[in-house]
C-alpha cells in the first residue's frame, strides 16, 4: 500500500466553491492539510470534515507563521508532495513555499513570467505570438512620450496585477495628467495601446506532463471596465463552440509557459476588425467566480473530482464533447427589470441551473443577483439573457 500524497492547501476556504477540491482530494485518499488564518470554528462543515488537519496561523502575510505551519505538517506526515491554493492573490506565496520545501510546481524563479505583464508580453513574443504594444513607464515623462507613440486612448494598469482592479482606459492628455495626480505611488504601472476588440478566453487544465486535459472558453458581453463605468448588466458565458485558432493558440502558450498539473486562465483580444487573436496576459490559476462550475454544468462532469484524479494518477477520465452553452446572467439592484427573477424561472425551467446572491465587493461588477443558465443553441441562451435583463 503506497503512502498517501500529502497536499497542502493554501486558503482552502476561499472563495467558497473551491472547497470542493479538498473534499474530492479527501474521497481519493489525500492528506488535505489546510493552512489560513480563519478561526477553525468559522471554515464550514463541509470543510472542516474534509481536511485531515487544519493549522491556523495569525496573519497569512507573516511568511515565517506560514513556513512553520508547512514545517509542522512534514514533521508529522512526511515529505510534501503538493503546495497549492489555485488563487492570484498567494500564487507567490504558494512558490515560496515550493521553493523552500523543494516541492512541484512553479517556483520563485518562474514568477516574473507569470506575474507581471511587461515579461509575459516577452515570452509571447519569443513564441512567435503578435501582441499588443505595451512598455512599463518609471516617470510621468516616459508615460507622457509613450502615450504620444501609442496614441490615445491608452490602457494604463498594474504591471502586476489581478483582474480590472487599478486599470484605466485614458482617452486623452488631459486625462493623463489627472490619472498622475491620483496613481498609486508604490505601484509599476504598465501602458498599452488600446485594442478595438472584445476579450474571449481560453481556460483549461493540464496534466503531470503539461499536457491539455481539458479545455474551455470564457465570452463576454462587454469589457469589465464598460460595466463598472455604466454599473449597467453584463453576462458571460463558457461557449460549446470555440474557434480552432484560439484554441491553437492557447496550446502555444501553455507550452511557452511550462504550464504543468495546474489550472490556466489565458485572455485574449478578438480583434473587431480582422478577427484574429491577441494574446493579453496569462493566469495560472481557474478562472475566478462561479466559472468553475459553469464548466462542470456545460460539459456534465466533475472538474474537481478530475482534478484529484491527474493529481494522484496523472489520469482525466471524462469525454469532453462541450454539449452546453453555459450563462451567467447578473441582476442589479438599481435597475428596473421587466421581469422578475421567478418569472424568468417559470419561464425557462428547463434551462435555469440556479440564482446565486452575490457578496458586495463584486457586486459592482456581477450584480447583487447573477442567474445560471445552460442551452444548446446560442440563440436559446440569448433569449434567456434578453428576457432576464429587460427593463420596463
Amino acid at each position: 500500500m503506497s503512502k498517501p500524497l500529502n497536499f497542502v492547501m493554501i486558503s482552502p476556504h476561499f472563495p467558497t466553491n473551491f472547497e470542493t477540491f479538498a473534499v474530492r482530494m479527501k474521497e481519493k485518499g489525500i492528506n488535505t492539510l489546510g493552512i489560513a488564518d480563519t478561526p477553525y470554528e468559522q471554515l464550514s462543515e463541509n470543510l472542516r470534515h474534509a481536511l485531515t488537519e487544519y493549522y491556523r496561523v495569525d496573519n497569512m502575510e507573516d511568511y515565517d507563521q506560514v513556513y512553520r505551519a508547512v514545517g509542522y505538517f512534514a514533521h508529522k506526515y512526511g515529505r510534501i508532495d503538493r503546495i497549492e491554493s489555485h488563487n492570484e492573490y498567494w500564487l507567490e506565496l504558494d512558490a515560496k513555499l515550493r521553493t523552500d520545501f523543494n516541492v512541484f510546481g512553479y517556483k520563485n524563479k518562474d514568477m516574473l513570467a507569470i506575474k507581471t505583464k511587461a515579461q509575459m508580453k516577452e515570452v509571447f513574443r519569443q513564441t512567435g505570438l503578435k501582441v499588443a504594444q505595451g512598455k512599463v513607464f518609471k516617470t510621468d515623462d516616459e508615460a507622457r512620450q509613450l502615450a504620444n507613440k501609442f496614441n490615445f486612448p491608452v490602457i494604463i494598469k498594474p504591471n502586476s496585477g489581478v483582474g480590472a482592479s487599478d486599470t484605466y482606459k485614458i482617452k486623452s492628455a488631459d486625462e493623463l495628467e489627472t490619472f498622475f495626480a491620483y496613481k498609486n505611488p508604490q505601484v509599476e504601472y504598465i501602458m498599452e495601446e488600446f485594442i478595438d476588440g472584445d476579450i474571449v478566453t481560453f481556460d483549461g487544465l493540464t496534466n503531470h506532463d503539461g499536457h491539455i486535459v481539458f479545455y474551455s472558453s470564457l465570452e463576454y458581453s462587454e469589457a469589465v471596465l464598460d460595466t463598472v463605468e455604466k454599473d449597467g448588466d453584463m453576462f458571460y458565458y463558457v461557449p460549446r463552440d470555440i474557434a480552432p485558432e484560439l484554441i491553437e493558440l492557447g496550446k502555444q502558450c501553455v507550452d511557452a509557459f511550462g504550464v504543468r498539473e495546474r489550472f490556466f486562465h489565458f485572455e485574449f483580444f478578438r480583434v473587431k476588425k480582422t478577427g484574429e487573436f491577441l494574446p493579453l496576459e496569462i493566469n495560472c490559476r481557474p478562472p475566478g467566480g462561479l466559472t468553475i462550475d459553469m464548466w462542470n454544468y456545460a460539459n456534465d462532469f466533475d472538474v474537481f473530482k478530475e482534478y484529484a484524479n491527474v493529481v494522484t494518477e496523472n489520469k482525466f477520465y471524462t469525454n469532453i464533447t462541450h454539449p452546453w452553452n453555459v450563462v451567467y446572467i447578473s441582476r442589479k439592484a438599481n435597475q428596473n427589470y421587466a421581469n422578475t427573477i421567478e418569472q424568468v424561472c417559470e419561464k425557462f425551467a428547463g434551462n435555469i441551473i440556479s440564482v446565486q446572491s452575490v457578496p458586495g465587493v463584486f457586486a459592482k461588477i456581477m450584480g447583487e443577483h447573477g442567474i445560471l443558465a445552460r442551452a444548446e443553441s446560442i440563440e436559446k441562451m440569448r433569449e434567456i439573457v434578453q428576457f432576464a435583463q429587460q427593463k420596463q
